[in-house]
């Protein structure tokens, strides 16, 4: 905490790869187990780009159909997206969850802020309960707005009364950790559980 910076008052935590594990190379192993045939799946069919526009809110049915009128052969493939999603969420941050939920105990004031879907978000919640335990969260499928933009940090400010610069944000992408400095937060880089306690100590925050 610099001179220029008031104490945090609000921890803000982003949730895939930084809470949750999240990745899409789990169930297509089986699917396609070719490697190089797979990172030619996702490189021009689910690209990341395509699922992204799920996390601004767009209905799977609608996406589904984009791209099976464009790529009718993978059909199976491209519908097994949404189906096995639950498996790309293989497991929880068992560290940095205990971090948050102690900040919580603590009587720290702790929301979350995520690029997600809004249903698969949901379905999140059931697998992780932990999920349920802040005081609230922005899913960005739910508000149609993506982190980095900046108004998603102004949603999320005017969504549960905080003052952006008391605010904390913690995230593993540098593009949305730098959103949040833009729209005058504080903000780090998540590494890891450990890094993550290291800066809490040096923010005066654990």
């Amino acid at each position: 905490m610099t001179e220029a910076q008031p104490p945090i008052r609000h921890i803000v935590f982003d949730i895939g790869k930084v809470l949750i594990h999240y990745d899409p190379n789990i169930p297509y192993s089986r699917l396609i187990p070719d490697a190089s045939e797979r990172a030619a799946f996702f490189d021009t069919v689910c690209t990341a780009e395509w699922n992204l526009e799920q996390d601004r809110g767009r209905d799977w049915t609608e996406a589904e159909a984009l791209l099976i009128a464009e790529h009718p052969e993978k059909t199976e493939l491209i519908r097994a997206f949404r189906t096995h999603w639950h498996e790309m969420v293989s497991h929880a941050y068992d560290n940095s969850v205990d971090i948050m939920l102690d900040l919580i105990q603590q009587g720290r004031d702790v929301t979350m802020l995520t690029n997600f879907a809004a249903d698969t978000f949901k379905q999140a919640q059931q697998m992780y309960p932990f999920l349920k335990t802040p005081r609230g969260v922005t899913v960005s499928g739910e508000v149609g707005l993506l982190k980095p933009d900046r108004a998603i940090y102004e949603t999320h400010v005017k969504s549960f009364d905080l003052e952006p610069a008391a605010c904390l944000f913690i995230d593993d992408s540098q593009a949305n950790v730098d959103g949040a400095i833009a729209a005058g937060w504080q903000a780090v880089w998540f590494n890891g559980a450990e890094q993550l306690r290291a800066d809490l100590v040096r923010l005066g925050v654990a």
